[in-house]
């Protein structure tokens, strides 16, 4: 219970008491002294009820400017003591859960789903040919994925930063991918203002053109009625001279006033914790970006230069698997997010 809640319940309890026992007899006593009666105090505070209902009009106004003193001096404790409320303070979220999800750029089966959904509540969902591959071979499975309770992080593959060197080409590309990732969120029966991940592989500090080609899809997938996100680094790269540089603060830094959700991968031990799928997963800020929706703490197979602190994680493969995997059939990358369907329409 707050101050202000503990003073008025006392206050409640006080001027009730008072109205039913201490009022009459003071107004008494203060009544008769006026007219000059002799009453003693003991008799006015607890007077016999052929003297208590006389003369009700001066009671009653002499009654309402005592409660209003007796209200005036039992609220200067709560106005003493009170503060504003905060809107920020009162909107901030007050809970920490995460959720598992997993991703591989090669749809693991749909015999996979049920023992994958037993450990995780969301996917990552390929609208495109993923990094190294010519297909997807995610497309068309949306519907069955949602039918099994999967939330989705969808992916869309960002062109290398050495395909887009010049500005001019740079803003046609990042134009053109947005289009294309809009038309196949919305074949796929993804709806209006469902984030779109930008799939980003270089790490470190992006070069001017390649943040050119960064705010033209960010601009023309909004145009196109998506939001746009970013799967980029957090891994934080030493550029001498005591600077370092995350990419996805870079990133941030050169979008201005665009709104953009962050998916940010760091499998360094720590903080990462390794292979695992914990019943209550790591926080997302734990992997260093306190402004990203979801964090990529695993990455299959290992990287053993950011892993080594960790290598008894991982399978003696050097993969993640999901607990119900026991023939070691799907490689993960595991995340840890916000909410069970990070690219939600709703959020």
């Amino acid at each position: 219970m707050n101050d202000f809640q503990s003073h008025r319940n006392h206050l409640g309890k006080l001027i009730s008491w008072q109205w039913r026992n201490l009022i009459p007899g003071f107004l008494e006593f203060a009544w008769n002294a006026f007219h000059g009666d002799d009453l003693h105090f003991e008799q006015s505070l607890f007077p016999p009820p052929h003297l208590r209902y006389s003369q009700l009009m001066g009671r009653h106004i002499a009654t309402t400017a005592i409660l209003l003193t007796w209200f005036a001096i039992a609220m200067i404790p709560v106005l003493a003591t009170s503060r504003p409320i905060s809107p920020i303070a009162a909107s901030k979220p007050t809970s920490n859960a995460a959720y598992l999800g997993f991703d591989r750029n090669v749809y693991p089966g749909d015999d996979a789903l049920p023992v994958l959904r037993k450990t995780f509540a969301f996917a990552g969902y390929w609208l495109g040919p993923p990094p190294g591959e010519k297909i997807n071979t995610w497309a068309g499975k949306r519907a069955l994925l949602q039918s099994q309770g999967f939330g989705f992080a969808a992916l869309y593959r960002a062109r290398q930063a050495n395909e887009v060197k010049k500005d001019v080409q740079a803003r046609q590309k990042g134009i053109l991918d947005a289009r294309n990732a809009a038309a196949s969120a919305k074949a796929e029966g993804f709806a209006a203002r469902t984030i779109i991940f930008l799939d980003i592989e270089d790490g470190g500090r992006l070069t001017p053109s390649f943040h050119i080609y960064l705010r033209a899809w960010a601009d023309e997938l909004g145009r196109a009625g998506y939001r746009p996100g970013v799967y980029c680094s957090a891994i934080p790269v030493d550029e001498g001279h005591g600077v370092t540089i995350l990419t996805a603060d870079d990133i941030r830094h050169h979008m201005g006033e665009r709104e953009l959700v962050y998916w940010v991968y760091n499998d360094v031990c720590p903080p990462a914790p390794g292979c695992g799928t914990p019943q209550s997963p790591p926080p997302v800020s734990a992997g260093g970006v306190p402004y990203a929706a979801i964090w990529q703490f695993v990455q299959s197979p290992r990287r053993k230069e950011y892993t080594a602190r960790c290598a008894s994680t991982y399978h003696a493969d050097g993969n993640c698997y999901a607990p119900g995997d026991t023939a070691h059939a799907w490689f993960l990358d595991v995340n840890s997010a916000t909410t069970a369907d990070p690219s939600s329409s709703a959020r």
